[in-house]
């Protein structure tokens, strides 16, 4: 009976074990934060991306109420000048086991076509649509465009 419990007991801390390694998400969004006060029709997204899983995943696009057209964008030096473009192929590689910083002056999420200018503070929803994790909703703060660093709250 005594290794009968013994067996119960080692299985069941198994199974608990791998429930909770399998609730792990494969992707997590953190300090996401949206530059949409300034009363232009762009604004722009921050965040950090990470990927959890063992499988290489990219982030593909968004939505958010508000924005006409949403871009993956990146600023890059051309002859000495800082520019922005779409990024390559569309997609913002999110490789397995890292994180990917979305910042001011380089990857971000760009909103054109932008509904008006919101306030400081506002919350944001953006569905943000990944290769292999699907789509996600994550919460973002209207924060003023110099507060776009990742280590401001």
């Amino acid at each position: 009976m005594k290794r009968l419990m013994l067996f119960a007991l080692v299985l069941f801390t198994l199974a608990a074990c791998s429930a909770s390694e399998s609730a792990a998400a494969p992707i997590t969004v953190e300090n996401v934060r949206a530059n949409m006060t300034l009363p232009s029709d762009t604004g722009s997204f921050w965040m950090l991306i990470t990927n959890n899983s063992d499988t290489d995943d990219a982030l593909m696009g968004a939505a958010v109420d508000g924005c006409g057209v949403i871009e993956l964008h990146d600023m890059v030096m051309e002859n000495d000048v800082m520019v922005m473009r779409m990024v390559e192929g569309g997609q913002i590689p999110i490789p397995a086991g890292q994180t990917v910083e979305l910042k001011p002056g380089g990857l971000h999420v760009m909103c054109m076509q932008k509904a008006a200018p919101l306030e400081l503070g506002t919350k944001v929803t953006i569905e943000l649509e990944f290769a292999n994790a699907g789509t996600m909703s994550v919460e973002g703060e209207v924060v003023a465009p110099a507060m776009g660093g990742m280590n401001n709250n």
